[in-house]
């Protein structure tokens, strides 16, 4: 069956627009932008500052540009996957495709740990207790996915609102932390001693690691071009809302990652609840005791809407795919009533829990979260990889110059092989450093052969689906030719 949204009986054309500038700007916030990363960027030192300067300009710019070229060229539900196949064909397409979906059922649950260790502050000074609690951060966990796969499965319509609240409470408090800091450093200075050279890298086995996590920090703008035609107008508002909310993003980082280390120094801060460490310890000191549990309640939207944008870009992916026929035909359903990729959005949903449960096994809350990082960020690269090179094989393609909607990287085929080639480079080296265990793991072997195993498994269940595929539809073939 053709991709093409206006094709007859394509499900495609079922989907509804319901995403204008705001939307698409909110969405790429609550996607992309994470107190947890803001967190970890502190818990790593003041090194940080200059790894989110040197992230942002080698990846997180030509990741924006080629996103931006490439979704303004092929504006079409799928995104990365379509832009894959278009450049290398189905095969191609579908490994791009495969990982960057399959990636979501160990990013979830990290996210969702990370997500319901914040929420533990909405119980005060008992916060950074419960937030070790392993019962506690299993059960928000579930509940805080199972908020966003009703909201999604119901549609955008209702969904995109989870969305639009979790970019904006995101962002609240990580504003808050900055103010609350800035007056703390006035009245009674910073805990942490800043000067040029210790905000310079700092290159250890922490760091190598830490390294890819700054990167994949940065990742996400490209989820919203999954949805490309539940957009208004995607070819204009797809740009316009990923260079306004890239601002907003890497400056919040930066910003973030220095009030956070004025409030607390680098080694007492946890690496998915240190923003509100902070906002706890700030407001305590100025006596405002309240607006650390009023950062926890906002927050907790926040993340519940960045649990949400990503269920409803990611789940585009399986949908398409399904519809060409490489992934079984239930993936490429749409809902009878709300007219969304149900079947998808509850997969996704199912695999994720069951992978929260089981990295749970023999590893502290820390250890499964680390696996759950980096089996994350290998499984996303991947198709980072053929997205910079797509940009590459496309730049021939008569459209790119034909297309009076395009918006195409500045500087001709040296400006797309010079922006492509380094963003191409920045991501192999994060996959590669993904594979360092941190500097304090116990265990360097058991969690090599776990990260290395976890993560060619889930490539390799991919590859069994996709020769199913491949014979069903030559079947089909053979059966509608006879």
């Amino acid at each position: 069956m053709s991709t093409t949204p206006n094709a007859p009986g394509n499900p495609i054309g079922q989907l509804r627009k319901t995403m204008g500038f705001w939307d698409v700007l909110l969405f790429n916030i609550a996607t992309v932008l994470g107190p947890r990363w803001v967190a970890a960027a502190a818990h790593n030192g003041t090194s940080s500052i200059s790894l989110w300067i040197i992230a942002a300009l080698l990846f997180f710019v030509p990741s924006a540009l080629v996103i931006n070229e490439l979704s303004s060229r092929f504006p079409e539900e799928g995104g990365l996957y379509v832009w894959t196949k278009e450049a290398f064909g189905d095969f191609h397409g579908f490994v791009a495709g495969w990982n960057y979906w399959i990636y979501t059922v160990f990013y979830f649950p990290g996210l969702l740990l990370a997500s319901a260790a914040m929420s533990a502050y909405l119980a005060g000074e008992n916060g950074a207790a419960l937030s070790q609690d392993r019962t506690f951060l299993l059960s928000v966990s579930i509940g805080l996915l199972f908020v966003a796969v009703a909201f999604n499965i119901i549609g955008l319509n209702i969904g995109k609102w989870l969305q639009n609240a979790g970019g904006v409470a995101t962002y609240l408090p990580l504003m808050a932390v900055t103010v609350i800091a800035g007056i703390i450093w006035m009245k009674h200075g910073s805990a942490t001693h800043f000067t040029a050279r210790n905000m310079l890298p700092a290159w250890n086995w922490d760091t190598v690691n830490f390294w890819s996590q700054i990167a994949f920090a940065f990742s996400g703008l490209e989820l919203v071009s999954a949805m490309s035609q539940e957009v208004r107008n995607p070819q204009r508002t797809l740009p316009r809302g990923l260079y306004a909310a890239g601002v907003l993003i890497a400056a919040m980082y930066i910003v973030g990652t220095v009030a956070v280390l004025v409030l607390i120094p680098a080694g007492e801060v946890s690496t998915t609840s240190g923003v509100f460490q902070a906002i706890t310890a700030g407001s305590m000191a100025l006596r405002i005791g309240f607006l650390g549990v009023l950062a926890a309640i906002v927050v907790t939207v926040g993340n519940a809407g960045g649990v949400g944008s990503t269920v409803a870009g990611i789940a585009r992916v399986p949908f398409v795919v399904g519809i060409d026929r490489y992934l079984p035909a239930a993936f490429g359903r749409i809902h009878p009533r709300w007219k969304t990729p149900h079947i998808s959005i509850l997969v996704q949903a199912v695999l994720s829990c069951a992978i929260l449960l089981l990295s749970q096994i023999n590893e502290s809350t820390r250890g499964a979260y680390q696996f759950l990082v980096d089996a994350t960020i290998i499984l996303y690269f991947i198709p980072f990889l053929y997205m910079f090179a797509a940009a590459i094989r496309l730049y021939s393609r008569k459209d790119r110059s034909q297309n009076k909607d395009a918006v195409l990287i500045p500087g001709g085929k040296a400006g797309v092989w010079i922006v492509s080639s380094v963003g191409f480079l920045i991501v192999l080296v994060g996959i590669f450093v993904s594979l360092v265990p941190p500097g304090d793991s116990a265990d360097k072997m058991g969690f090599e052969l776990k990260l290395v195993g976890g993560t060619v498994a889930a490539m390799a269940v991919g590859l069994v689906l996709y020769k199913r595929g491949v014979r069903a539809k030559a079947r089909d073939g053979v059966s509608q030719a006879g």
